[in-house]
């Protein structure tokens, strides 16, 4: 056998055996804070190791961004970013007051100090 093929052989077990063991950590985290904090404020039950596991993965799904690096949100703020530092003053106030419109705030202090 070549010594790539050998290592990969060493590695793989290895790699999956890492991969098992941190998923086991993580749900048994998830587990023991939700069943630690969950139910004496607020009244929840108590969860299983599957359904802390599926927490975990739900959370994951929801707010982890799918393990993706640079995805769309971090290339946004970029592009936003260099949009605004080639904007003159009047055109910033101009987005600004767009976007309280849009959010639904009203007219900022400075705005009605001067009515």
């Amino acid at each position: 056998m070549r010594p790539r093929v050998k290592r990969l052989l060493f590695i793989a077990p290895l790699a999956i055996l890492g991969i098992l063991l941190f998923i086991f950590i993580g749900g048994e985290v998830v587990l023991h804070l939700w069943n630690w904090l969950l139910p004496p404020l607020f009244g929840f039950r108590q969860v299983n190791f599957w359904e802390a596991l599926g927490l975990l993965v739900l959370c994951r799904i929801l707010f982890g961004g799918h393990g993706w690096h640079g995805s769309g949100r971090s290339n946004y703020r970029r592009r936003m970013a260099e949009r605004w530092e080639h904007m003159t003053p009047e055109e910033r106030e101009r987005f600004r007051q767009g976007v309280r419109g849009r959010c639904g705030f009203g007219p900022s202090a400075s705005e009605s100090k001067g009515q």
